[in-house]
């Protein structure tokens, strides 16, 4: 693998180690695609650092848990808004 994506790689998922991130939200941080960011610390990350690897896919399963609640806050906020203008 070329360097530049090993150190862009590492650096995607040390991000969302360290904060917690989801792969939505990166990926507009750095500039690629969800899919992008996604094949990378799910499946390129794995041969890279397994340490790492089990670190974020620890994260990612948990923001995928709490995925629905998200978007429901979302909705009930977005309603909200509408009735308070």
């Amino acid at each position: 693998m070329k360097e530049d994506l090993v150190e862009r790689i590492r650096l995607v998922a040390s991000h969302i180690y360290q904060t917690h991130d989801t792969i939505r939200k990166t990926a507009s941080i750095y500039g690629y695609s969800k899919s992008t960011i996604h094949h990378d610390v799910s499946i390129k990350l794995k041969s890279i650092d397994y340490n790492l690897y089990l670190k974020v896919k620890g994260i990612l399963e948990k923001n995928f848990a709490e995925k629905h609640l998200r978007g429901g806050q979302a909705t009930k906020d977005k309603y909200n808004k509408k009735k308070n203008q």
